[in-house]
């Protein structure tokens, strides 16, 4: 498997170097073997690239712009869906390829648990969906519970990683048992005498 990256080496926009660039650098920091094909030079590689990218994938003005990337000749996505699978630590199941053993993606996919049986990314049958048209008002609200408990796990995480403070000398000593305060009042009255 080839993963393919559509570049523009002559591009004006300083938006699309950075775009190529991040992409580029990450492939390479994972190891990840491409081949860039440079639109800019080649006339068949800039329509190859146009010709294949999903209708519903191409902008309003029906040209995609790089970077574009493909495994062979499936489209894998542009800088927008790489970006987030890199988020959520999905590059390799962007790209079509098997994550290295021990990395992220591989432990990620090792934890995620089957549900009787069932793939867990597969919605259950009697999961009622959404018809088109239907309001978006539900998902706004998850957004919103999500976002609630994220703030509540980072201030938990927080409370566990602030070092304990530093005990007084009377915390730090130990409880006294009846048997020491016995013997400390023999030891008392002995000098007394």
């Amino acid at each position: 498997m080839v993963i393919k990256v559509y570049l523009a080496s002559s591009s004006g926009s300083t938006a699309i170097k950075k775009k190529q660039q991040d992409v580029v650098g990450f492939l390479e920091a994972l190891k990840i073997e491409y081949t860039p094909l440079d639109i800019a030079c080649s006339e068949e590689n800039r329509m190859w690239m146009r010709e294949n990218v999903p209708g519903e994938k191409k902008p309003t003005n029906g040209i995609p712009l790089p970077p574009q990337i493909f495994n062979e000749e499936g489209y894998c996505g542009d800088y927008e869906t790489f970006f987030d699978a890199k988020e959520d630590n999905q590059v390799y199941a962007f790209l079509g390829l098997p994550p290295p053993p021990g990395s992220k993606e591989a432990l990620q996919a090792e934890q995620v648990p089957l549900q009787n049986g069932t793939d867990p990314d597969q919605e259950p049958e009697d999961t009622p969906r959404k018809e088109a048209g239907e309001e978006e008002g539900e998902e706004g609200e998850e957004e919103e519970d999500v976002e609630e408990q994220e703030a509540q796990d980072e201030e938990e995480l927080r409370e566990l990683e602030e070092p304990e403070e530093p005990q007084s000398e009377e915390e730090e000593e130990a409880p006294v048992t009846e048997e020491e305060e016995e013997e400390g009042a023999d030891a008392e009255d002995e000098e007394d005498e």
